[in-house]
């Protein structure tokens, strides 16, 4: 949640009474649709401090007390197992969200059956994004499968962009990852536009909060932000998973 937004809701909920409702689940929603019209609430439920309750806002999380009245933004913490309670909740959220993308709309490097599937917001023109995907066949041998999506720092219309554009346009899957490749090199690649989910995949990138490139999802939706060379990434997901 953007701080215009966040100061809004601190703002209304202040000044705002909350009115008698069934449920406290029903109770915050009237009360944050009252202080921002138009907010999208995709779940509320109990948090695990008792008298709060999770608010689930796009990849945002808050935490709202029962009556609505109250509210903050920011990740629990259990002192007595140092256990982060906020992360994997945003965790599922980055997941659901990227899965919503859905693969046909990226372009991927691996095969299906790789131990581990991790989703990569790149800028062709992020030197640390071509600084990885010049390393591609070595997280392959690591058993790492990349699926890419586009998040051109310089914005719509700029030369990263474009080329993105043009990249997604090369062809089919094999094309595209051609053309990536290319680009990702510094070698020219042809000029071309057609229907693209770059758009979509620069919403998403605001949606979730990334501030640069590369910015590394796992597959249980844990962020990494930034490069990390083959082996490292490798070991931090078998960790991750368990392994």
């Amino acid at each position: 949640m953007n701080t215009y937004r966040i100061a809004l809701v601190m703002a209304s909920l202040t000044c705002a009474t909350a009115a008698f409702a069934a449920s406290p689940e029903q109770t915050i929603r009237e009360m944050l649709q009252q202080a921002v019209p138009g907010i999208t609430i995709s779940q509320i439920e109990p948090a695990p401090i008792k008298g709060l309750y999770e608010v689930m806002v796009g990849a945002d999380l808050m935490y709202v007390t029962s009556d609505g009245r109250y509210f903050f933004n920011g990740h629990i913490v259990d002192l007595k197992t140092r256990e982060d309670l906020t992360e994997p909740r945003l965790a599922q959220a980055r997941k659901h969200l990227i899965d919503q993308i859905g693969e046909s709309q990226m372009i991927i490097f691996g095969p299906a059956d790789a131990k581990h599937t991790i989703t990569v917001f790149t800028d062709v023109e992020c030197g640390y994004c071509r600084k990885l995907h010049s390393q591609i066949a070595d997280y392959g041998k690591e058993g790492i499968r990349i699926r890419y999506l586009f998040f051109p720092r310089a914005g719509k219309g700029s030369p990263a962009y474009d080329e993105a554009v043009s990249v997604w346009c090369a062809g089919d899957d094999n094309a595209r990852r051609t053309a990536m490749t290319d680009a990702k090199a510094g070698r020219p690649i042809a000029t071309k536009t057609c229907a693209n989910p770059v758009d979509a995949h620069m919403a998403l990138a605001e949606q979730l909060g990334l501030r640069g490139t590369p910015a590394i999802v796992t597959e249980q939706g844990d962020l990494i932000p930034g490069y990390v060379e083959p082996k490292r990434l490798a070991a931090e997901l078998n960790a991750k998973a368990g392994d």
